[in-house]
Parts: C-alpha cells; structure tokens; sequence
C-alpha cells in the first residue's frame, strides 16, 4: 500500500507544482461589455393566433472572447487571463402577429405599437442591469486561475477550458436569471396597464 502511494504522489506531484507556479502570473482581468446590434422583423404566420395581440419573440445572446498572457515557466507554460471581451444582450426581435389583421391597416399598427413596448421593455432590463452585468463577468473573470500547459500544443485547450470555467460561475448564471426574471415582470407590468385604447378605436371605427 505504501508503495502503491509513493508512485501515486510521484505522478501528480510535478503537475502540481507546475500549477502552483502558475499562480504568480495572476492578473486583474479588464472586462469589456457591449450591447448586440439588434434586428426587428414582423411576420404573421399561417397558424391562427390571438387576433388582438401579437407576440414577441426575443433571442438574447451572451459571447466571451477571453485574451491571454502566455509565460514560459518550468518546462511549460502557464496561461493567464487577461481580459474580456463581452456581447451580452439582444441581438433580434420577431414579432408575430395575426393574419387576419390586414398590413399598415388601423388594427395592424395598434398591435404593432403595442409589442414595439414589449421591445423597449426588453432592451430598458439591460440598460438598467448593464453595471450588474459588467459586476458579474468581472467576478467570473477573476475567478479563472492561471493555468499549466505542458506544450504549446496544449494552450487552445486551456484557454477553451477557461472559458467554460468563466461561463459556468454562479454570478452568470445569476446575473441571467436576474434578466429573465426582471423582463418577464415589465413585460407584465405593459399588459396589466395597457388599456388598448388604440385598437379599441379601430374596433369602433
């Protein structure tokens, strides 16, 4: 059993020091965050829907470029994290709305006004979270530790595990839930206090 523990330790021992070495190579990530470019389209699709209110469809994307500092150390190399380069937000908008509401007609626009609300909602959580989100990748980003990689060859696979390890931290996963759930209360809030006033007038007239 001894013996079987001796050769173990000599294993893993030069990887962990190596890994330990690496920690002198930490830095303070700088962390940029933009907003997407965002598209709106309007369909009306063959299947039947609600005839007075229409539906958005909203994709929200998150992407990290990480940039790293590569030190030659120990027979390796240790990778380090450098900084991020962020595109957190929305990126495209479908509205859906019901086909028997005739194009540019006064149905069709009240409709069409109400869900453009839905949209600046969308984009009003971001606005509003946006420090909260830039708090978040900052942790996140902080939180990766310099890693070992025995050749070069080994350093695309250690900057993609480090992006997976910033991505999975609890804050981002947090800050996402945050979103949804802020959204999906303004995006009540619009329904509960829209009186329908414009498409009601189309009805009348």
């Amino acid at each position: 059993m001894l013996k079987k523990l001796i050769v173990f330790l000599c294993i893993i021992s030069p990887f962990s020091l190596f890994a330990n070495d690496c920690v002198k190579y930490k830095q303070t990530p700088k962390i940029s965050v933009l907003s997407p470019l965002y598209s709106t389209k309007v369909v009306q699709p063959d299947e039947p829907m609600d005839k007075y209110h229409g539906n958005v469809v909203a994709t929200f994307v998150e992407d990290y470029d990480i940039s790293v500092d590569i030190f030659y150390d120990t027979d390796g190399y240790c990778v380090a994290l450098k900084s991020v380069d962020a595109l957190v937000g929305y990126n495209d908008f479908l509205i859906k709305i019901d086909n028997s509401n005739i194009k540019n007609s006064c149905s069709y626009n009240a409709i069409l006004n109400h869900e453009y609300k839905h949209i600046d909602e969308y984009l009003s959580v971001m606005n509003d979270l946006g420090p909260d989100v830039k708090s978040s990748i900052f942790n996140a980003a902080n939180s990766v530790m310099p890693v070992f990689a025995l050749t070069r060859d080994d350093i695309d696979y250690v900057i993609e595990k480090m992006n997976y390890e910033m991505r999975d931290h609890p804050e981002l996963i947090l800050i996402k839930q945050k979103i949804n759930a802020a959204q999906e209360i303004r995006n009540k809030r619009i329904d509960q206090n829209e009186d329908n006033h414009e498409l009601k007038s189309c009805l009348i007239n």
